[in-house]
């Protein structure tokens, strides 16, 4: 088969960059016999340099369109094939931004619907594209894949779409992401953010659905002198911290920003606990990425946190506060729960990975491409 597949989100920072590099990363390892057509469309952009590419049945080719330009192009007029650019392609993954016309068969993933089920921390050109694009992966799409079992049914409530059109395939945690074990290294990172001692840790962006104002709330209820709340992420889009009715940085409250993989994974390493009682997630990489780190986890008991967590988190209902309070003063207070808690996580993290991932796109594709010659 000749397989295209659009990577042009992979140079923006985001979760779905990360599972773009990942999956296309691991395909070309273990598929040593389809030829692999990788589109990637930007102006300024580069692909990252850490992308490998380590196969000589893959090539990418650079286009220098705008986003810009083809979104409307291929979301709103529907116009201009993939093969246009591509050449003849068996079958074409598409990104998670843009849905072009095109003969071969179409597989395309749906991460979640947080801009549908929290619109209001969602920019509104993104539910413009995304209401765009979701018209023609109703008419059009062969197969959908879904990251978590939530999000599959999220795609048949939401799109309506038949169960017999969607695989779930789960994501993983990148390989570079390790416990620091390095109590040096920890601790300096630690004072590169201005902080000392122990300390709860939250990743996620600043915005509602990551319920920052209720993790707050709960860190207050504990009233523990000696520790740290730890909140890593970027600022939402329409800046909805004030919205939040806190300050910014107190002596137990810090504010790092977006930070590097590296400090990230230093920071789950030396956490007490990952608070994450997320309202939504299409998948919540978040979780696992502390597991590998070697750090318990507190999370939600709704949406795909669950699948993802399995019996290795302490789960809560995110809209309690009380209940999350209580969940972290077990973890904090009890050294054995930290200790069962740590040990089932390892086993967790490890029935994911991304060449399991890769191995189950590579039967979609198959499948996609068997059903079209039929």
């Amino acid at each position: 088969m000749k397989i295209g597949i659009d990577i042009s989100q992979i140079v923006y920072g985001t979760g779905v960059s990360v599972y773009t590099k990942n999956l296309v990363e691991n395909l070309l390892q273990i598929d040593k016999e389809n030829e692999y057509k990788l589109f990637f469309s930007s102006l300024r952009q580069a692909l990252p340099s850490d992308f490998k590419i380590n196969s000589k049945k893959a090539k990418v080719k650079l286009f220098p369109i705008p986003p810009t330009l083809l979104e409307p192009l291929w979301n709103k007029w529907h116009w201009l094939a993939i093969e246009r650019l591509l050449g003849h392609v068996d079958v074409f993954h598409s990104s998670d931004w843009t849905q072009p016309p095109s003969k071969a068969a179409k597989v395309t993933t749906i991460h979640d619907f947080g801009f549908l089920k929290y619109p209001e921390v969602a920019h509104p050109k993104i539910k413009a594209v995304m209401e765009r694009r979701f018209k023609w992966i109703k008419k059009e799409v062969d197969l959908i894949i879904a990251v978590s079992q939530a999000t599959k049914k999220d795609i048949m409530e939401i799109l309506n779409i038949p169960e017999g059109k969607i695989r779930v395939i789960y994501e993983a945690v990148s390989e570079d992401v390790n416990q620091v074990k390095d109590k040096k290294i920890i601790e300096k990172v630690k004072k590169k953010y201005g902080f000392r001692g122990n300390y709860l840790l939250s990743v996620a962006t600043l915005e509602p659905r990551k319920n920052l104002k209720r993790i707050i709330e709960a860190f207050k209820m504990l009233k523990a002198k000696d520790l740290k709340l730890v909140i890593v992420g970027k600022q939402g889009w329409d800046d909805s911290l004030p919205k939040l009715n806190f300050k910014r940085q107190t002596s137990n409250i810090i504010f790092t920003g977006y930070i590097s993989k590296e400090d990230k994974a230093a920071l789950y390493s030396g956490a007490t606990c990952l608070v994450y009682p997320s309202l939504y997630e299409g998948f919540g990489l978040p979780v696992l990425e502390a597991m590998k780190c070697g750090c318990p986890v507190l999370t939600s008991n709704i949406s795909s946190l669950p699948e993802v967590a399995g019996q290795a988190a302490i789960l809560v209902d995110p809209l309690d506060v009380g209940e999350i309070a209580k969940g972290l003063s077990e973890v904090i207070n009890n050294k054995e729960k930290r200790k069962d808690l740590i040990k089932k996580g390892f086993v967790q993290v490890e029935k994911f990975s991304w060449e399991k991932a890769a191995r189950e796109t590579l039967k979609v594709y198959e499948e996609a491409y068997r059903h079209q010659k039929n």
